[in-house]
């Protein structure tokens, strides 16, 4: 099996695009995730205390399919506290899920 990361946690922008109310969408061979702050709303210009609770929600599914036209039971979905330790186990959790199922994603890949 190729030993190759996902994402870096620098490669996922910083928390402000989050603030902004914007996923963060990508693939990886066969693996398709989408990073978000849950809720998913512009708080980047309010002040810390009017921000609100907030997680991090990362998805996970399968190609060859968006998001939206994915059906939910074939989606994988986890959450981390809103700050930066949080946005560094969420990669890293995008990581252990792409080697732990990689044969999945490569059967997908192959497909597509």
């Amino acid at each position: 099996m190729d030993q190759i990361l996902l994402i870096e946690n620098k490669d996922s922008y910083g928390i402000t695009y989050y603030e902004h109310g914007q996923a963060y969408m990508g693939s990886h061979r066969g693996m398709r995730f989408r990073l978000a702050r849950e809720p998913m709303e512009d708080v980047a210009l309010l002040p810390e205390e009017k921000k609100g609770d907030a997680v991090f929600e990362a998805t996970i599914w399968p190609e060859p399919f968006c998001y939206e036209m994915t059906p939910n039971e074939k989606k994988t979905t986890a959450t981390f506290p809103f700050n930066m330790e949080g946005k560094e186990k969420m990669i890293a959790w995008l990581n252990e899920q792409y080697e732990a199922r990689f044969d999945e994603w490569e059967a997908v890949r192959a497909k597509h």
